[in-house]
């Protein structure tokens, strides 16, 4: 079943039913389960989602912290998977790149606070309705307990009516 499908779905359940069943589909979605992070919150309004992920066997790296592989993972999809949700079901969204700085080694368990605010929502509505796609540009800090930053993944976002999207990419076709 596609994504796009399931979000759909998830969009005709009562508003308070929503953040529940979302949190509980990241964590039992295989992908995101393999990453050893747990999805702690989702907010009423599904624009803000808290990640965890601990420092055990399956996230250690060689060193004894945890393994990038893991930090840079438990960020994937859920910018995308939150703008689904907010923005209108005619839009073709993805992620596009991804890049990550890791500021210092964690030994402990960090925890990944994904937004998206209403600056965010009213600046790729008012730029689709002009250019009709773009690509948005979203940083998340990776934290321990008490607030201090161990890596920042920034992750660009891809989005486009589905219409001019189609006749774009029929256009180019051979």
């Amino acid at each position: 079943m596609r994504l796009s499908t399931l979000l759909s779905a998830l969009k005709r359940l009562p508003k308070n039913w929503q953040r529940h069943v979302l949190r509980f589909s990241f964590n039992m979605h295989p992908a995101f389960r393999a990453t050893g992070g747990r999805v702690l919150h989702v907010a009423e309004n599904l624009r803000y989602v808290r990640i965890r992920l601990p420092l055990i066997r399956r996230t250690r790296n060689l060193v004894g912290s945890i393994f990038g592989g893991s930090l840079f993972a438990i960020t994937d999809g859920v910018h995308v998977t939150l703008l689904f949700l907010n923005l209108s079901d005619d839009l073709i969204i993805w992620d596009k790149a991804a890049n990550i700085r890791y500021r210092r080694p964690a030994y402990q368990t960090m925890y990944a606070d994904v937004h998206i605010s209403d600056a965010d929502l009213q600046h790729i509505q008012h730029q689709l309705q002009n250019t009709h796609e773009l690509e948005h540009r979203f940083t998340i800090q990776i934290k321990d307990q008490a607030g201090l930053i161990h890596t920042e993944v920034e992750r660009i976002v891809y989005i486009a009516q589905k219409t001019f999207y189609k006749q774009k990419y029929a256009a180019q076709s051979p």
